[in-house]
């Protein structure tokens, strides 16, 4: 997979600009990023598959807490009815800077998100389902058909959730820029493999990384700082500390974020975090480390903030990026 991840903080009409910027570049996969503050990812996607003609759609990733599992399953069905069968289904439990802005408390992550995918798929059998679990759903399924199946992307960085992925889904979208990140989650998701049926198909180990390009390599280091802080906010503590990051600072960042403090919060974020949980620079640089990480992983996501000017970043990107064989 070569793919990006679009960020509906801007308007729609521009996403769909993007959408169509990122297939003409190269890549084969563009996801929208999913949070209640953003505009709605599925509107986004939607436009981004009418205005394209191959790439695969769909969220990166969205959560089965704001949105019940049943609906969301729904919603994804139907991106691959508008979009001719060029759906992905990205799954994972969400951001918990901003769930806890809904009162959301991430409880259950992992059994949330595997019963979410698991109820889905039948649903999108044609089945009708009862389920009472994480959550609960009735004799329920959907009053229309859809010809054909949907990848699942785990998204997660846990290894429970890493295993779990490698076990039951196609692939797993890590949250990782840094190569000993993700020389990690290859040992997790080598493990899952092991009780993983020939069945099920091949697997995908695909970094969905923090990505900041530019001509000007200060400049896109600064740009890197927004996203770079959500992720060092919701770091688990080994991550931390395998990086050599401060936990109270990551957790200081989360306060700010949960407030609505984001220039604050960006004021937090050390070179340390930056290195540890971006790919920033020039377009030989995000070049070099995108081969450090595939030598450990099946794809990449180029992820938010793709740079400090969106089209070029497209374009830059995927001329550094795209060559034989990574797609």
């Amino acid at each position: 997979m070569l793919g990006i991840e679009l960020t509906p903080e801007h308007p729609v009409d521009r996403i769909e600009s993007l959408g169509k910027k990122a297939e003409e570049a190269g890549f084969d996969t563009v996801f929208a990023s999913s949070h209640y503050n953003n505009r709605d990812p599925f509107v986004a996607l939607d436009r981004i598959a009418g205005a394209t003609d191959s790439v695969r759609v769909g969220p990166g990733v969205a959560n089965p807490y704001e949105t019940h599992p049943v609906a969301l399953a729904s919603r994804v069905a139907t991106l691959q009815e508008t979009s001719g069968g060029r759906a992905v289904f990205g799954i994972g439990p969400g951001d918990p800077s901003t769930l806890r802005n809904l009162g959301i408390d991430r409880e259950q992550g992992l059994s949330r998100v595997l019963e979410t995918f698991k109820v889905a798929q039948r649903f999108w059998a044609g089945e009708r389902v009862s389920h009472d679990g994480t959550f609960e759903a009735v004799d329920a399924g959907l009053n229309y058909e859809i010809d054909s199946e949907i990848p699942v992307y785990v998204g997660g960085e846990g290894p429970h959730m890493c295993r779990m992925a490698a076990k039951h889904a196609d692939g797993l979208l890590f949250n990782g820029s840094h190569p000993d990140d993700l020389a990690w989650a290859r040992e997790q998701v080598d493990i899952g493999l092991e009780e993983r049926p020939d069945s099920r198909g091949t697997f995908e180990l695909v970094a969905y990384a923090s990505v900041s390009i530019a001509e000007d390599a200060e400049a896109a280091r600064e740009a890197a700082r927004p996203p770079v802080a959500f992720i060092a906010s919701g770091a688990a503590p080994p991550v931390l500390d395998r990086h050599g990051v401060d936990p109270e600072r990551a957790s200081a960042i989360g306060e700010q974020i949960s407030g609505g403090a984001f220039r604050a919060a960006f004021g937090l974020v050390t070179d340390a975090m930056l290195d540890a949980f971006s790919i920033a620079g020039t377009p030989d640089a995000v070049e070099a480390r995108v081969e450090e990480l595939l030598e450990h992983a099946d794809g990449i996501v180029v992820g938010s903030p793709l740079g400090p000017e969106l089209e070029s970043a497209i374009d830059l990107a995927g001329a550094a990026l795209r060559s034989p064989g990574r797609d």
